[in-house]
C-alpha cells in the first residue's frame, strides 16, 4: 500500500478547502449585494409611494380615472353638489363637473380608453346618462375653456363632445381640440388626426385631419386648413441672459411660422408657466412681424408663447411655452452648496450631486435640473477637463457660480 507523505496530504486538503471556501465567499458576496439591492429598491419605492394604491373603493363602476393633474383642479359631485379639490384618490363619475383654475390641468381616461385633457380655466361636465356605465359610450360637455381628446384605435361605442349648440362624434384614432368661450357663446374645433362629425342646428359636417371649423350663433363655419402654432425661436427654451448693467436686459423675441394666410400674431410674456392673469407682463396682439423687442426686463424667470390669427378669423393654438432666465450680474453669496460629490460613470462622463436651496436651478454645460424639495440635485455632464463650471439661480435672478474639481469634488473658486 502506497502512503503519501503527511505534508502532501495536508497540502492537497488545503487546496480543496480553499476552492470550496472561495466559491462560498463569492456566493455570500452575491447574496449580500442582492439583499442590499432589494433593500434599496424597497426603500426607494416606499419613499416615492410606488406601492400606494388610490383608494377608489367608493367609486362607481366604470368611473373615469384621473390619470394626472397639476395645479388647482376641482370636481363638483352631481349627487351632493359638494365641491372637492382633486387628489390622486379622486375619480370622475357621470354628472360630475370638472373645473380647472388658471394653474390647473387634468388628464382623464374614460371607459372606452379615450384620454381627455382639460386645460387651464376650463369647465367640463361628464353627462349623466346610463350609457357611460356598462357600455363603451362617452359623452361630455365643454362649457368653457379648452378640452383635448384622443380616441383609441378601436371603438365599440360613441364618443361625443357637446359644446355650445353643437354635438361632435369622434371617430377612432382621432386627436381633436375643442375651445369654448362662454362670454361670446362661440367655439372652435380643431382636428390634427382622424375625423369627427359635428351637428349644429340640424346641419351636419365632417371635419377631417388638419381642418378647423368655428361654431357661432347656432351655425358651423366652412372648414379651413388648420393653422399650426408658431414655433418660438429666440429666446430659446432654457436660455439665460445676464443683467450686467443692473438696469435690466433687452430681449428680442422671434418665431417662425409655416401656416399660410397669417394676418397677425399674439405674444404673451409671463412670470408663470400657466400664464395666470396676474402674472402676465406682456399681452400684445395685432403684431404683423415675426419679432418683438422688449427692454428693461429685470432679473427673474420668464415664460413666453405665441399664436397666430388668419384673415378668416381662425386662430392657432398657443405654442408650447418657452422659458428664459435673466440673472443678476453679480454672484449672490447667500446661495451655497454642500455635500458636493463627483461620480465618474466612465470615460469623460460624470454625475455631479450636492445639496442647496430647494427649487434652485442648477446649470452646467447647457444642461439643467431643479433642486428637489430637500435641496438635493444630480446632474450628468461630459467633459475631458478636470474642472467644470456650475451655476445656481433662483426665480428672482439671483445666481452663484462654482468651479468644481472633478478629481477632488472640491470647489476651486466661485464666480
Amino acid at each position: 500500500m502506497n502512503h503519501q507523505p503527511e505534508e502532501k496530504r495536508f497540502r492537497k486538503f488545503y487546496v480543496e478547502w480553499w476552492k470550496i471556501r472561495r466559491s462560498t465567499i463569492y456566493g455570500l458576496i452575491a447574496a449580500i449585494v442582492l439583499l442590499i439591492g432589494v433593500a434599496f429598491t424597497t426603500w426607494y419605492a416606499l419613499r416615492y409611494d410606488w406601492f400606494s394604491q388610490a383608494d377608489l373603493s367608493d367609486a362607481p363602476k366604470d368611473a373615469a380615472k384621473i390619470i394626472s393633474f397639476e395645479g388647482d383642479v376641482r370636481i363638483t359631485r352631481a349627487a351632493t353638489r359638494e365641491t372637492i379639490v382633486v387628489t390622486k384618490q379622486t375619480y370622475a363619475a357621470a354628472g360630475d363637473t370638472i373645473q380647472t383654475q388658471s394653474d390647473g390641468k387634468a388628464v382623464i381616461q374614460m371607459i372606452d380608453g379615450s384620454v381627455f385633457s382639460v386645460r387651464p380655466n376650463s369647465t367640463v361636465v361628464i353627462r349623466d346618462n346610463s350609457s357611460l356605465f356598462g357600455g363603451r359610450n362617452v359623452r361630455v360637455a365643454l362649457d368653457d375653456g379648452q378640452l383635448n381628446v384622443r380616441t383609441q384605435e378601436q371603438m365599440d361605442g360613441q364618443n361625443v363632445v357637446e359644446m355650445m349648440d353643437s354635438e361632435t362624434k369622434l371617430r377612432e384614432q382621432t386627436d381633436a381640440s375643442f375651445n369654448a368661450d362662454a362670454a361670446t357663446n362661440g367655439g372652435e374645433i380643431r382636428i390634427s388626426r382622424g375625423s369627427v362629425e359635428t351637428t349644429v342646428g340640424g346641419q351636419t359636417a365632417t371635419i377631417t385631419e388638419n381642418e378647423f371649423a368655428a361654431v357661432n350663433n347656432g351655425k358651423i363655419s366652412d372648414r379651413e386648413k388648420l393653422m399650426l402654432a408658431p414655433r418660438p425661436a429666440n429666446p430659446a427654451n432654457a436660455a439665460q441672459m445676464v443683467d450686467s448693467s443692473g438696469s435690466g436686459v433687452s430681449v428680442a423675441f422671434s418665431w417662425s411660422d409655416d401656416s399660410p394666410g397669417v394676418a397677425s400674431y399674439h405674444l404673451q410674456v409671463a412670470r408663470s408657466p400657466y400664464f395666470a392673469l396676474d402674472s402676465i407682463l406682456v399681452d400684445r396682439s395685432g403684431l404683423t412681424s415675426r419679432e418683438f423687442r422688449l427692454a428693461g426686463i429685470s432679473p427673474g424667470t420668464y415664460y413666453w408663447r405665441i399664436k397666430s390669427s388668419a384673415r378668416s378669423g381662425q386662430m392657432s393654438e398657443w405654442s408650447e411655452p418657452a422659458r428664459f432666465n435673466v440673472a443678476r450680474g453679480s454672484s449672490n453669496s447667500g446661495i451655497d452648496v454642500s455635500e458636493w460629490n463627483v461620480e465618474r460613470v466612465g470615460g469623460t462622463v460624470y454625475i455631479l450631486s450636492g445639496r442647496t436651496r430647494p427649487g434652485l436651478l442648477v446649470r452646467a454645460q447647457g444642461r439643467e435640473v431643479f433642486a428637489g424639495g430637500d435641496g438635493s440635485f444630480r446632474l450628468q455632464v461630459s467633459t475631458p477637463s478636470s474642472e467644470i463650471a456650475i451655476e445656481m439661480s433662483d426665480d428672482r435672478g439671483n445666481r452663484a457660480g462654482f468651479v468644481l474639481s472633478l478629481r477632488t469634488a472640491q470647489v476651486v473658486r466661485r464666480f
